[in-house]
């Protein structure tokens, strides 16, 4: 059931709108950063809160899947359970909203948290987006780095090979961060730079609480950008935020792409 907004709410609901519309319209290097809230409006579960990934699967850590073949066949059956979702996963309002952002030439990059590869399918080019924790629809050898597509890996699991091998003999693995894997150091670098040199900076469905991702809107507070934050739930940078609205991502970024195109008329 959708949340009933009183009037009083809607009319500083409808002000916030317009403050960040006319931020992102004048803005030189507008900065969107997305984490699982935006893309559980396409039926995509998040990891923690209850119902959530993690609450139907406990995690393999990185250093399991490299040292056991039954943790890596584990693994492998819960990256299997979770394309029953993926696969009829399709961009939202919210991801098509941010996709305008660009049409509109507005939006310097896009850093997400999120791995289901929903940005790119919302017509947002690779090199518009930094992905932190990696890309569930492509597949990594872990020894000599090679990239597979999931379709490619499909291929291998389906004939029975439920711990999937590269032909070098190093294990397959979807290009994600496990619990107790690096950080990839060259998109985290990448998203610090672009995040504190952002003008206008816009969180969109992430609690802020995964280390080293949650320091990007501190990068761009602390060097003077104009801080929105669209989510549901608190975040530790709530209280220094310029914008905060609590309400569902896809109606909100809609309505905010609807005043930029107003102002443009």
């Amino acid at each position: 059931m959708e949340k009933k907004i009183r009037p009083d709410e809607k009319s500083r609901l409808n002000k916030k709108i317009k403050t960040v519309a006319e931020k992102i319209k004048t803005s030189k290097r507008l900065v969107v950063f997305t984490g699982a809230g935006i893309s559980t409006e396409s039926g995509i579960p998040d990891y923690r809160s209850q119902g959530g990934i993690w609450d139907k699967f406990s995690p393999v850590y990185f250093d399991e899947f490299m040292s056991s073949e039954k943790a890596r066949i584990r693994y492998w059956g819960q990256r299997l359970d979770m394309e029953k979702g993926l696969s009829n996963a399709a961009p939202n309002t919210g991801h098509k909203a941010i996709a305008t952002f660009h049409k509109m030439g507005l939006l310097n990059a896009l850093i997400t948290q999120n791995i289901d590869g929903l940005h790119q399918a919302s017509g947002i080019p690779d090199d518009k987006i930094i992905e932190l924790h990696g890309n569930t629809r492509r597949v990594r050898c872990m020894s000599c780095k090679k990239l597979f597509s999931w379709e490619d890996a499909k291929k291998i699991l389906d004939i029975g090979n439920l711990s999937p091998q590269c032909s070098c003999s190093g294990f397959l693995k979807p290009d994600t961060i496990s619990f107790g894997q690096a950080m990839p150091v060259e998109e985290t670098r990448k998203a610090a730079i672009l995040s504190s040199k952002s003008d206008v900076f816009i969180v969109v469905g992430s609690t802020l609480l995964v280390q080293p991702a949650a320091l990007m809107p501190e990068y761009a507070e602390n060097s003077g950008a104009f801080l929105v934050i669209i989510n549901l739930s608190d975040t530790p940078y709530d209280s220094v935020s310029d914008v905060l609205i609590r309400e569902k991502a896809g109606n909100v970024l809609q309505k905010i792409v609807d005043q930029i195109t107003k102002f443009t008329l």
